[in-house]
């Protein structure tokens, strides 16, 4: 059964024309240092080129996808590269937001819980001496009183210790940390492993903004 909506979460598709026409094995030549790397198996299936990855260096250009495959067709006397490649740190960094708002909202309900095991409990006689204990501490001098100053409320430090241990902020900051590099990371890649291929492909070192660098130098 496919899923192409789900797939999209963690697969990138693309496609790549070519300046200058290139035959499957010469652009499956030019791609050959992309996968002379650690960890790295491929091979050629007709006009196929799959590979796959066990654990790659962080230098490694494609690190991000760990398996896809590529072709090369010709259409019109014109040479196009597709791709189809996975990437599980896209999965993890969709699924990440989720876990951790699910850990939020597990937060909330134990605090509910605590809560109302903690009212439950409230009316025992110690609890009753104790309040009426701090409502003496904090009533006014009889002078302020005169003034008609009013009377202080003094603060729940426990109810806000518990309010603070039960709080589900920091799983949601994380939860957003997570959401901002996946969207970050789904724009980012197909752009980035595009330019890889096309320098690859072209033979010509390209400039940080995809300009080939020989061009540039005729410019000037």
């Amino acid at each position: 059964m496919k899923l192409p909506f789900i797939d999209r979460i963690w697969r990138v598709k693309g496609s790549l024309t070519l300046e200058a026409p290139l035959s499957q094995e010469d652009a499956f030549d030019k791609l050959d240092p992309l996968f002379q790397t650690h960890g790295t198996s491929y091979q050629i299936e007709g006009e196929t080129l799959k590979f796959r990855k066990h654990n790659p260096a962080a230098q490694d250009k494609l690190a991000t996808f760990t398996r896809g495959s590529l072709r090369v067709v010709n259409r019109e006397g014109r040479s196009e590269l597709t791709y189809d490649l996975t990437s599980p740190a896209l999965l993890a960094c969709f699924l990440a937001p989720l876990l951790f708002l699910a850990f939020g909202q597990a937060t909330i309900a134990i605090g509910e819980y605590e809560k109302s095991k903690t009212e439950a409990r409230g009316d025992s006689g110690k609890d009753s001496e104790k309040s009426e204990k701090e409502d003496k501490e904090i009533k006014l001098h009889p002078i302020d009183i005169a003034l008609g100053a009013p009377e202080p409320k003094k603060p729940d430090k426990k109810d806000e210790e518990e309010e603070d241990k039960f709080s589900p902020k920091a799983a949601n900051i994380l939860a957003a940390i997570f959401a901002a590099l996946y969207l970050g990371g789904r724009m980012l890649e197909p752009w980035l492993i595009k330019s890889t291929f096309r320098k690859k492909l072209s033979g010509i070192p390209l400039t940080s903004d995809g300009k080939p660098i020989d061009r540039i130098e005729e410019q000037l």
